[in-house]
């Protein structure tokens, strides 16, 4: 197939998809062999298609798409395609197929010159491997004893900090002990969900967060409402109870004012005894805690009445 061909081929498939879906993840793709990739696309077959290609054709199909159609969402995923990236279309839950994507990792070596993703410490224990070796971890600061012919290590030693290349000394003593440190697959940057391009960090807020959210923001506009004597809405509540307050308040400083809920209040003011009486009592087995109490202490004056058996 001729190179014209080949790009035909590939827009009419990125078009399809343009047309098919309207949700995608917009993933990182560094590190990630054809195997992996194709146990990714294997995995998320039926729902959701991966598709790779230079960001050029990418951004030169999804324009010429917009143009034609008129379907301008997916102009918004054009600028976030920088880097060695790709776009997963999905029709599924973004929270599922997030998991599934991620679930995609594979363990790999340490390799000299790599920049390390993340910290690399090399545990404690016994290593496996012959006295021979002891002047190689002496080169690498790592503490070791003999221990039944064979070296072990005695404390944890962080080798590579994050961010860090990967040295030929390190690459070799994690090869040695059989260490493969870092793990590859799709890394996910954006989310796009129907013209929105957002973090996939978004994904991670619950129902329960974002009615706190809600909660938080309701309160305060009520509080702002009340305190600068605005009519608002979600304040109507509060503003009648405290003029209910404020009518309760008027009617006790004035004889012979009265309404059913007023009177009540002032029954309670004027015999609080029959209130507190109608409240109910302690619980029977308080009772009996109170009357064991009483027998002990009864108990300790009966034996300390000041008398001896020696007296």
């Amino acid at each position: 197939m001729s190179k014209i061909a080949k790009k035909q081929a590939y827009d009419a498939k990125l078009r399809g998809y343009l047309e098919e879906y309207d949700k995608a993840f917009l993933v990182h793709a560094d590190n990630v062999g054809s195997k992996q990739f194709m146990q990714i696309r294997a995995g998320l077959r039926g729902q959701s298609a991966v598709l790779m290609g230079k960001n050029t054709m990418m951004k030169r199909s999804i324009r010429m798409y917009v143009e034609e159609t008129g379907e301008d969402s997916w102009a918004n995923l054009v600028p976030h395609l920088v880097g060695n990236v790709g776009v997963v279309f999905t029709k599924g839950d973004l929270h599922d197929i997030r998991k599934q994507i991620e679930s995609y990792q594979v363990g790999a070596p340490a390799r000299v010159g790599l920049v390390a993703p993340v910290s690399v410490t090399v545990p404690a224990g016994n290593t496996g491997l012959d006295p021979s070796s002891t002047n190689f971890f002496q080169a690498l600061n790592i503490p070791t004893k003999i221990n039944k012919g064979t070296v072990e290590i005695t404390a944890d030693v962080q080798l590579v900090e994050k961010g860090e290349k990967v040295g030929a000394s390190e690459a070799t003593l994690l090869a040695k002990l059989g260490i493969k440190p870092f793990s590859y697959g799709l890394i996910l940057q954006n989310v796009f969900e129907s013209g929105s391009v957002y973090s996939p960090h978004v994904l991670d807020i619950t129902d329960e967060d974002m009615m706190k959210i809600i909660q938080s923001g309701i309160s305060n506009v009520a509080a702002v409402a009340l305190e600068t004597k605005y009519p608002a809405e979600i304040a109507v509540p509060h503003l009648v109870v405290n003029g209910f307050k404020n009518v309760l308040g008027l009617g006790l400083s004035i004889e012979g004012y009265s309404f059913p809920q007023l009177d009540k209040i002032k029954e309670r003011l004027e015999n609080p005894e029959a209130f507190a009486s109608a409240a109910p009592s302690a619980p029977a087995d308080d009772k009996k805690e109170e009357e064991v109490k009483k027998e002990e202490s009864e108990e300790e004056e009966d034996e300390d009445m000041g008398f001896s058996l020696f007296d």
